[in-house]
């Protein structure tokens, strides 16, 4: 039953009642004579009463005779006997006024619940939306947000660096636009796209400019929106999402963070997921029922397609699976080039340099970016934003804000200058190692002291043993440039030493480098499939305890090797490191134009 048939059925009901009471009225009027309290008196004396009833102020009964027109009941008001005894003296007819209470009574029941309802509307009802629970009338409502072209100003024209991608959603956009023309072989759209990737690589930003170029309505909505205290108002709102969205066809629905709603149901076999579970198992039943023809189109994002339900990901539902990675180098040049059109640039910023400046950024990661080269500029009031105010704006993002107020005793500079140093003479002597861009010994971050800088030449995906055993030495180079010079160690190089255990270890245990060992896998990566490694529980261990003495003996012989290597390039070039060092406490900070110049002296590894 829809609002207007309610509405119906309420003034139905009100016609009736009052003309009950009408009715009801009407007979009294025309059954009963209202007679004045003098005339009942005399009437009641001369025994014209048959039977009459006493209430406080009314008295009610019939007459022994009919009146002129007939009516045989009579109504009379009460009047005070003294009073009545009084007036009978001067023989004046007097009758009884009963006072209307139906104003007072009427107000006494409206008040309270006008304000009762005032505090639900400007209060409670606030207070609960606040907490997403809404109206109860709204409950199994879905909250997805409608955008139609004219509001959506995103297009394809803003999106840079993922092009696979926009080509595969262009076609989404194609055949909305003009089913006809794809559909003429047979072909039918996907009915689910699922936009895969790490975040801030542009999913929710890409689905934003299928709004903006489809031109049909869009709903979007965030996956945790569906799932409430209640059970079953998470089905009801996909029930009602999907009703809507068909009512609109052609049109496209995208659901942002889709794992908050479809996680695996086998993941928590013990229970206490029933909400989720029935909302996920609502939104598989639509997505079988909905037929692609009418033009619906779901898109989905996330980033931890590892914990989705199978169901969900079968041909059928998620027909397409879309993935959203990282930019490569030209990629971030081309991102960079969309967040850089409305900005105050100097001659010397090039795009390509400060892509290659940032491997491993996202596109938020690169916004971000250019938002602190303009924040960088605007403090020291420039007229434009230089390469200088981004390679400070990469620093502070990767390593950290500087800490100026934290001052280091004489002793602690200068170990931490030759620990810097160390790493950046061996990454000149080694091949294959990323350039050195900068070396510092301005603390920055939480624990920082200091910090080297390399820049990659090329995007890597592929590292062979011998590349990843000078990244060893490279790491190692701060530590025994310390023990090298002061014949001790400090706690400094802990960072260091674990990146280097966990290299080695991967070295050992998952890339099969030892040859000892053989060609096996004893260990698998802890992570998730597009994100950073996460805290896991140890899973149990598939090996000997032979074998992991083996395992542990060659990492500790890896770790040695790159120690002694970095030794040996370090005595080598020990004239270099003092000098180099020296001139690192005077300027606390060497750019690569003067770390080149060193970089022409180091002694190569042979």
């Amino acid at each position: 039953m829809d609002k207007k048939q309610v509405v119906n059925v309420w003034y139905v009901l009100m016609a009736v009642l009052a003309l009950l009471f009408f009715q009801n009225w009407w007979v009294e009027q025309r059954e009963v004579e209202t007679l004045p309290y003098s005339a009942f008196e005399k009437l009641l004396t001369e025994g014209g009463i048959d039977k009459m009833s006493v209430g406080s102020t009314v008295i009610e009964g019939t007459l022994k005779k009919a009146t002129a027109d007939g009516r045989t009941g009579f109504r009379t008001v009460i009047v005070n006997p003294a009073l009545a005894e009084q007036f009978a003296k001067y023989d004046v007819q007097y009758s009884g006024v009963v006072h209307s209470t139906f104003f007072s009574d009427l107000l006494s029941w409206i008040v309270p619940m006008v304000v009762f309802f005032f505090l639900w509307m400007f209060f409670i009802r606030k207070m609960a939306e606040k907490q997403g629970f809404g109206g109860l009338t709204a409950i199994g409502k879905s909250k997805a947000k409608v955008y139609v072209e004219r509001d959506t100003k995103t297009t394809f024209d803003d999106v840079a660096g993922v092009d696979e991608a926009k080509e595969e959603l262009e076609e989404i956009v194609d055949f909305l636009k003009n089913p006809k023309a794809h559909g003429r072989l047979g072909a039918r759209v996907p009915k689910g796209v699922l936009l895969l990737g790490p975040p801030g690589t542009g999913k929710t930003l890409l689905a934003r400019a299928v709004a903006g170029e489809a031109g049909v309505p869009f709903f979007s909505m965030n996956g945790s929106e569906f799932v409430e205290m209640f059970v079953g108002v998470g089905a009801a709102r996909v029930r009602d999402l999907f009703e809507q969205a068909r009512k609109q066809a052609p049109c496209i629905i995208f659901i942002d963070e889709l794992d908050a709603l479809g996680r695996s149901r086998s993941l928590a076999p013990m229970g206490g997921h029933d909400e989720k579970e029935q909302t996920l198992n609502q939104l598989l039943v639509e997505l079988d029922g909905f037929d692609p023809g009418t033009g619906i189109v779901l898109l989905a994002s996330t980033n931890r397609p590892e914990i989705l339900d199978p169901a969900l990901l079968r041909a059928g539902r998620f027909d397409r699976h879309v993935l959203v990675d990282r930019p490569d180098r030209i990629g971030r040049a081309a991102i960079l080039g969309v967040h850089l059109k409305e900005k105050a640039l100097d001659p010397s910023v090039d795009a390509e340099a400060v892509a290659s400046l940032t491997p491993g950024f996202t596109g938020a990661d690169l916004a971000n970016l250019v938002n602190e080269a303009a924040l960088i500029a605007t403090r020291r009031d420039a007229a434009a934003i230089s390469m200088a105010d981004f390679t400070q704006g990469v620093e502070r993002i990767v390593a950290g804000l500087e800490k100026k107020n934290r001052l280091l005793n004489p002793r602690e500079r200068e170990i931490v200058a030759f620990h810097e140093m160390g790493h950046a003479l061996i990454g000149m002597a080694l091949p294959g190692i990323d350039v050195v861009h900068k070396v510092s010994i301005i603390p920055r971050g939480v624990g920082a002291l200091g910090y080297t800088i390399q820049r990659p030449t090329e995007d890597r995906f592929l590292m062979s043993r011998a590349e990843l055993e000078n990244k060893m030495a490279v790491l190692l180079g701060g530590r025994t440039a310390e023990r090298l010079v002061f014949d001790e160690i400090s706690t400094g190089a802990a960072d260091d030493l674990a990146k280097v255990t966990d290299i080695a270890r991967a070295m050992v245990a998952r890339y099969g480098m030892i040859d000892a060992l053989g060609n096996v896998a004893y260990e698998e990566e802890r992570r998730s499939l597009l994100g950073p490694a996460e805290f896991q529980a140890p899973s149990p261990r598939k090996y000997s305890e032979a074998t992991a003495r083996e395992i542990d003996t060659a990492v500790r012989d890896l770790v040695a090797a790159a120690s002694a290597r970095a030794r040996t390039l370090l005595e080598a070039n020990r004239a270099l490191l003092d000098r180099s060092a020296r001139l690192l406490l005077d300027r606390e900070t060497l750019d690569e134009a003067e770390l080149k110049a060193f970089a022409a002296e180091v002694k190569k590894a042979a």
